[in-house]
């Protein structure tokens, strides 16, 4: 008999996220087509590769983390 709680839990998750998404892009598109702020494509493509950037830094450093607490641990991470 499979364990139902993952399953239940999983797909809460999804319509909840989902949902939530929806209505956050929608407020956005919403708010484009009011003539919200003019902002140029150059001043765009900046902040969302700065935005890249910080997440592959943070990305990286929680990896690093991550490994440093294991092998602090005295966890075995090689491969098999």
């Amino acid at each position: 008999m499979t364990d139902w709680t993952p399953i239940v839990f999983v797909t809460f998750k999804v319509l909840i996220f989902g949902t939530c998404m929806f209505f956050a892009i929608k407020w956005h598109y919403d708010q484009g087509k009011k003539g919200g702020n003019k902002t140029d494509r150059r001043t765009l493509l900046r902040t969302c590769g700065k935005v890249a950037a910080l997440f592959m830094l943070a990305l990286l450093t929680v990896l690093f983390l991550t490994f440093t607490l294991a092998s602090k641990l005295g966890m075995d991470l090689n491969l098999p």
